[in-house]
Order: structure tokens, then C-alpha cells, then sequence
């Protein structure tokens, strides 16, 4: 089956966005700079070290993510997009929620809901929202 990965593309702040994820997601960090690639001469010198690709995978999720550049123009954050985080205890998914909101803005916080879950949403100090779903066992 084909597998959803989550693509963000950033105003120059690609690097210090992928660093916290990083922070509060864990796994592996890989960070390639627009310097680092045969085109770097094709780009302006203030857009060179902006990121031209990188890549989070703690083996339960993939994030990836880029700066744009002059060429593509600016990106606006917008709510089209929200990563929904599943998670696997309400441990995980207190200690994501806590680490994600950092700086942000809890538009929901964290609570019990009617279909079994702890439930919350955010938008993180990135302008990225995000919803977080922890599924209790069925009650019996």
C-alpha cells in the first residue's frame, strides 16, 4: 500500500523549523544545503545555504522539507495543510503535544473525547497546524 509523507516547504527558516522537529520528534536528522548541490552557482549568494532538501524518519513517520527560493517565490502558510499525528500512548502523546506547542498556539488542548480519544491541535511557532490523536481501547 502507498505510504503519505508529509512535505513542508519553508521561507528560509527550513533548517532552524527541521532542528526542533527534530528536537521533539527524535529518529534521524539529514539537512542538505542548496551550497552542497552541482547548481549552487545558479543561485544567489544570500539563497545558497537555504535547504534544498531534508528529511526527519524516527521509523514511525517521514518529514521532509525545503526552502523556497527566489525562482519559486514565497511560500504562504496556510490551513490547507495539518499534520495529524497518531499516536501509541497517552504518554507520547502528552510529552509530542508539549514539545510541539512550544512557542506556538494550543487552538485546542489536549481532552478526552466522545469517540474514545485524547485529542488535541496546535499551531506550532512555524505557522504548521497540527492535530494529535491518541485512540483509548474500546470500553467494554
Amino acid at each position: 500500500m502507498a505510504q503519505i509523507n508529509v512535505y513542508l516547504t519553508f521561507n528560509g527558516n527550513c533548517r532552524e523549523a527541521m532542528n526542533f522537529y527534530h528536537s521533539c520528534l527524535g529518529g534521524s536528522i539529514n539537512i542538505m544545503s542548496f551550497s552542497d548541490t552541482p547548481h549552487a552557482g545558479d543561485l544567489p549568494e544570500n539563497e545558497r545555504n537555504l535547504v534544498m532538501h531534508s528529511v526527519i524518519n524516527n521509523g514511525k513517520l517521514m518529514l521532509m522539507a525545503s526552502d523556497s527560493t527566489s525562482h519559486h517565490g514565497n511560500v504562504t502558510t496556510g490551513s490547507s495543510i495539518t499534520l495529524s499525528m497518531n499516536c501509541d500512548s497517552e504518554t507520547e502523546i502528552d510529552e509530542l503535544f508539549s514539545k510541539l506547542s512550544a512557542g506556538g498556539n494550543i487552538t485546542m488542548p489536549l481532552e478526552d473525547t466522545f469517540w474514545n480519544a485524547k485529542f488535541g491541535m496546535l499551531i506550532d511557532k512555524f505557522g504548521i497546524p497540527w492535530m494529535f490523536n491518541f485512540e483509548r481501547s474500546p470500553q467494554k
